[in-house]
């Protein structure tokens, strides 16, 4: 099982939640909204006082719990819809699962996805 993180920019979320509900099985996605700081493009990538404002970067995260076989089509899918080319599109981080549980019924690993 795998956990599927993916910080993108809000204007871009109908386009990612088409590009998701096209897919033949969507395992459901929870999103929050979210503010961060890039990463500097200064020196060694420090952030400079003449770049713009990091506290001003609004961005949305996606989380969702897949099974592995999953994992590279849903990961292409929000990477295609969210990308603008231009700096900020975000990021995409899939991680490995030890156990997921479904709170209604119980269920555990694949079972629960």
């Amino acid at each position: 099982m795998k956990q599927i993180t993916a910080i993108f920019q809000p204007h871009r979320l109908e386009q990612v939640e088409q590009a998701l509900h096209a897919m033949p099985h969507l395992p459901g996605f929870t999103l929050h909204a979210a503010r961060g700081h890039a990463r500097g493009h200064g020196t060694e990538h420090r952030f400079d006082v003449d770049e713009w404002n990091p506290d001003a970067h609004e961005k949305l995260v996606l989380i969702m719990f897949c099974a592995d076989a999953l994992a590279a089509p849903l990961v292409d899918a929000i990477t295609q819809a969210a990308h603008t080319g231009q700096i900020g599109d975000g990021m995409v981080a899939v991680t490995e699962l030890v156990d997921l549980v479904r709170i209604r019924t119980g269920e555990r690993g694949d079972a629960a996805v």
